[in-house]
């Protein structure tokens, strides 16, 4: 069988290519900066260069069974797809985010039917949340019509974490390539509020494995689903799983909640619990994250040199 992943070289779609190889030959579309996995076929191509897209592929003469879209960040990279793919594929995978739901109406834990932002805005003047949930919205619309043009799956994945990812989940200290050491060093992690919001975390291999999985799984067509680790977890205590690998205490400060929101809307959805519902997941038989928080930020120190291999 055949596979195409648009994306391959990122921290995602670089293990979803991996993975996909078990079962599939495997072709990846990148801009050509970054190398993507061995045994691969990389195809250089900018997604927004649609003529240049449906050229490359076409170049190919292959009928794709499955193509997974890790990269998909707004409603105009969505009607490209929904224009192009059907030419060579009829089964879509599609990375989403929970940052679509809004904050303001979360509940514990949520599911695919929740309440998500609403942004009127351009591409440019929205937010990333804003965006997702509109590239959303342009594939929902193909889903629910008389006759799709694609059979399409979305995945809400909220905090991705593991080997070619920058640790931290929370601000003021997420993402960011100095956190171990800076944890190490005893350094203050100033986090909102303490850190005390739950959030749903998941080893980047754990979704990469889901996504391969469905591909095949016709449960899963036309649908949106949650998707999260096997542990809920205070933001907090993130942080303090790594402070014990380096056999120190977290020297926690706390950022008050009380304003921080009103200055910092871009943090909306981070600002909220963030755990979710996974039964209807389950359901469909795909195989479910099973990579704890200790086990998947051991993994992901040794990858960056802070823990033996």
């Amino acid at each position: 069988m055949n596979a195409l992943i648009i994306g391959g070289s990122g921290g995602l779609s670089s293990v979803v290519a991996r993975m996909a190889m078990e079962n599939y030959k495997v072709w990846t579309v990148t801009r050509g900066n970054r190398e993507v996995p061995d045994g691969v076929t990389g195809l250089i191509a900018d997604r927004n260069d649609l003529e240049r897209l449906r050229e490359v592929l076409a170049s190919q003469n292959v009928k794709w069974d499955v193509v997974f879209d890790c990269i998909c960040m707004n409603p105009e990279q969505a009607e490209a797809d929904i224009k192009i793919l059907p030419e060579f594929s009829d089964r879509l995978v599609v990375v989403s985010t929970d940052s679509v739901y809004d904050g303001r109406y979360k509940r514990i834990p949520e599911n695919e039917e929740g309440i998500c932002v609403d942004e009127k805005k351009s591409t440019q003047e929205c937010t990333y949340a804003g965006n997702k949930r509109r590239m959303e919205e342009v594939f929902l619309a193909d889903m629910r019509s008389e006759k799709p043009a694609l059979k399409t799956t979305i995945f809400r994945p909220g905090h991705i974490y593991g080997p070619g990812f920058l640790l931290g989940c929370f601000p003021e200290n997420s993402r960011q390539p100095f956190l171990p050491e800076h944890i190490r060093e005893k350094k203050p992690v100033r986090l909102v509020g303490m850190g005390t919001y739950i959030i749903h975390p998941i080893y980047v291999d754990d979704l990469a494995r889901a996504l391969v999985d469905c591909a095949v799984n016709e449960k899963t067509y036309g649908e949106i689903f949650c998707i999260g680790g096997p542990e809920a977890i205070e933001n907090k205590t993130y942080y303090e799983v790594i402070a014990d690998y380096f056999h120190t205490p977290l020297n926690l400060e706390e950022i008050p909640l009380c304003g921080y929101l009103e200055k910092h809307p871009e943090y909306s959805g981070h600002l909220c619990h963030r755990v979710y519902d996974l039964s209807k997941l389950r359901a469909t038989g795909v195989r479910m994250p099973e990579v704890g928080i200790k086990e998947g930020i051991a993994r992901t120190l040794r990858s960056m040199g802070y823990l033996p291999v």
